[in-house]
């Protein structure tokens, strides 16, 4: 293999500037299958025969909409509160793991998972530095403190765990298990290789009650919010209580809403970047995502992936719990719904 250099001709005092030299590669019998062969060697790779893959026409996340039943997934989490003592598990959890992909990742920003904490049973203290939030699927008896504040938790609560701020879990009830929805960005530090975690030296970490708290947005609540809420079709968004940051989402990370639709209502179509983890509070319908239908009930959990188009049909009055990436892809720029122009949103 040799370098030349080919010109155009001399460059003349009178007449137009010559372009410069246009240097070429000379290989005996060369040819496209010896490049693609030869460039290997060199640790690359042609752009051009990855391109439509790299700089596809759409999103094309990994994951795809996916149901996991309450009935079927909550028998095996019980069996697991027998079988797995609080202090191997350290957090009983069963992580939603996507079809198509692998722990941790329930979609391809967010992971999901459902928690169990027993009567009596503490989950000890420690911090990460990834962000979580709960949402309360089943029990009245248990409470999470986070950062010296122990808040009680009640079906249907939403509540935040900030990160790197110290939480350990419990459940004073005598009876009854508490199941929570956990919700984390944990997808992110496959990407961003920073996460860990920190363990107090004791099982709980100093708190006292706090029966209002800017982490904690009880349903009783939203369940209000949404039934003041005009239309077939209601969304409230969950906000920022914070002072100064009222209005704003709850995080820079994740974001979450509930919604209430009517009996046989179906909502409008929605397509958008983000991609979200619906829990069914109540009711029963079905979610039409792309080209797959699913039918859910109460207790169910379910995604909906990046740019998939979807909407919710309602066979009675039904609420839906809902967290998502949208702040996380908003702060980054990379936020797109097929209502608006992208470009505008520069």
């Amino acid at each position: 293999m040799t370098i030349s250099a080919k010109t155009n001709g001399s460059a003349s005092s009178t007449g137009p500037e010559q372009p410069p030299p246009a240097y070429t590669i000379t290989v005996k019998d060369d040819s496209q299958d010896k490049l693609l062969a030869d460039i290997p060697n060199v640790h690359a790779k042609p752009l051009w025969k990855q391109m439509s893959v790299l700089v596809p026409p759409r999103p094309k996340p990994k994951a795809i909409a996916h149901k996991w039943e309450y009935k079927a997934v909550r028998p095996h989490l019980v069996r697991a509160g027998q079988l797995v003592s609080e202090h191997e598990a350290e957090r009983r959890v069963l992580m939603l793991i996507n079809p198509e992909m692998d722990s941790p990742y329930t979609t391809d920003t967010l992971y999901a998972g459902l928690q169990l904490v027993l009567p009596g049973e503490t989950a000890p203290a420690h911090r990460h530095t990834a962000f979580a939030v709960r949402f309360i699927v089943e029990g009245n008896g248990g409470f999470t403190a986070v950062h010296g504040e122990r808040i009680k938790m009640t079906r249907g609560d939403f509540i935040l765990t900030p990160y790197w701020c110290w939480h350990d879990h419990g459940n004073d009830g005598v009876a009854d298990p508490m199941i929570w929805l956990d919700g984390l960005d944990l997808p992110q530090y496959q990407h961003f290789p920073v996460h860990f975690a920190q363990h107090y030296s004791e099982p709980r970490y100093p708190a006292e009650d706090s029966p209002v708290s800017p982490i904690l947005f009880p349903w009783v609540d939203m369940h209000k919010a949404l039934k003041e809420a005009k239309g077939d079709h209601a969304i409230v968004r969950y906000t920022s209580k914070h002072p100064g940051k009222e209005g704003q989402e709850v995080s820079n990370r994740l974001g979450a809403q509930c919604e209430r639709i009517n009996s046989g209502t179906a909502t409008e179509v929605r397509q958008e970047t983000a991609s979200s983890v619906y829990h069914v509070i109540d009711g029963t319908g079905k979610s039409v995502i792309g080209e797959k239908t699913i039918e859910w009930v109460k207790g169910d959990t379910f995604t909906v992936p990046s740019w998939e188009p979807y909407k919710h049909i309602a066979d009675e009055e039904t609420y839906l719990f809902r967290f998502d990436d949208k702040p996380m892809l908003q702060l980054l720029g990379f936020y797109r719904s097929a209502e608006e122009d992208f470009f505008n949103a520069v």
